[in-house]
C-alpha cells in the first residue's frame, strides 16, 4: 500500500504518494513540465576529446547530444590557474556556461556541480547561487548532495577564538553538489544500466563519504576524485552515454566515465592542465587509480 505525506511527522517512504505535498501553495511554483523529447546522438568527431577553450561556446558539440553533464568549477580564490574576478563576474562566467550546458543537454539529461562555500568574514554560500543560475537557465533542481571529505578536521586550526564565544568559526568538512535535469525528471533515453544494488543504495542518500584527491599526488591545485563523478556518472546515465564536463582540470571525470562504459567532453583553457588529463586518462586504461 502507497504511503502519503503524513500530517504529522515524517512518514514512511516506499512507493510514496507525494500528492498532498504538491497539491499544496508551497509548491505551486513548481514548473509544468512541456519536455521536448529532443534528444540526439552525439557526433563520433567529439567522442572522448578534450578541446583547450572556453566552455562559454561549446560550437563542437551539437544540441541534446549529452546526457550529464559533471564537474567543478574554479572557485576563483585565488588557486594558481584562477582569475581575480568580482563575484559578478564570476556568477556571469558561470551563467554562460551553464547556457551552454542547457543547450548541449538532451532532455531528460542532468547536471551536478561540485561547489565550495567561501570565507568566513562574512559566509559566502556559493552553492546558493549555483542553485540559482541553475533555476535561471532553465534547468529543475532534483536535489542537494553532501560531499563529506573528512570525519574530522586533522590538522586544522581556524577555530578563530579559542574555546571563547567570542568568535568561534566552523571548520568545513564537506562540498556540495547541487542536481539538476533538463525538461523532464526521467530520461527519454533508453539504455542499459551499471550501477550495482550497493552503490545504487549508497548513491542515493543525500550525504557521500568521498576521501578528496591529493593536490600533489594529481599535480593539480584542486583535483577532482574519481570517485565522486564515477558515482554521479553511475547514477544518472547509461552505459554508452555521453558526459561532459566543461571545467575538465586534470581529467577526474573522463577517467570515471571511461571506468564506466561511457564517453566523454571536456573544456579546459590550459594547455598544461589538458596535457595532464590526457596523460591520466591514458594511464588510467592500465592502471585503475591513477
Amino acid at each position: 500500500m502507497a504511503t502519503t505525506t503524513a500530517s504529522f511527522g515524517a512518514g514512511k517512504r516506499e512507493s510514496h504518494d507525494a500528492s498532498v505535498y504538491y497539491s499544496r501553495r508551497m509548491s505551486g511554483a513548481a514548473p509544468v513540465l512541456q519536455p521536448t523529447g529532443l534528444v540526439q546522438d552525439p557526433p563520433q568527431k567529439i567522442l572522448d576529446k578534450i578541446f583547450c577553450q572556453s566552455s562559454e561556446a561549446m560550437t563542437q558539440i551539437p544540441d541534446a547530444s549529452v546526457a550529464l553533464m559533471v564537474t567543478s568549477p574554479p572557485y576563483n580564490v585565488g588557486k594558481e590557474y584562477d582569475e581575480d574576478l568580482t563575484l559578478d563576474a564570476y556568477l556571469d562566467l558561470l551563467h554562460r556556461v551553464f547556457t551552454e550546458t542547457y543547450r548541449v543537454l538532451e532532455a531528460g539529461g542532468r547536471v551536478a556541480v561540485n561547489v565550495a562555500n567561501l570565507g568566513r568574514k562574512p559566509y559566502l554560500a556559493l552553492n546558493h547561487h549555483v542553485a540559482r543560475l541553475l533555476e535561471e537557465v532553465g534547468f529543475l533542481l532534483r536535489g542537494e548532495i553532501i560531499w563529506q571529505k573528512a570525519k574530522g578536521a586533522g590538522g586544522s586550526c581556524a577555530w578563530g577564538s579559542w574555546q571563547s564565544a567570542k568568535n568561534p568559526t566552523l571548520r568545513d568538512l564537506h562540498e556540495y553538489i547541487i542536481v539538476g535535469c533538463k525538461e523532464s525528471f526521467s530520461r527519454q533515453r533508453k539504455g542499459d544500466d551499471s550501477i550495482s544494488k550497493e552503490d545504487f543504495m549508497a548513491a542515493t542518500l543525500s550525504v557521500w563519504n568521498i576521501a578528496p584527491a591529493s593536490a600533489k599526488r594529481v599535480g593539480h591545485p584542486a583535483p577532482f576524485p574519481v570517485d565522486l563523478p564515477k558515482r554521479l556518472i553511475e547514477l544518472y546515465t547509461f552505459e554508452d552515454d555521453l558526459v561532459l564536463d566543461p571545467f575538465m582540470g586534470a581529467g577526474a571525470t573522463a577517467i570515471a566515465a571511461k571506468q564506466t562504459d561511457r564517453f566523454y567532453v571536456g573544456y579546459e583553457i590550459s594547455p598544461e592542465y589538458r596535457k595532464l588529463a590526457l596523460d591520466r586518462i591514458k594511464k588510467a586504461a592500465t592502471d585503475p587509480s591513477p
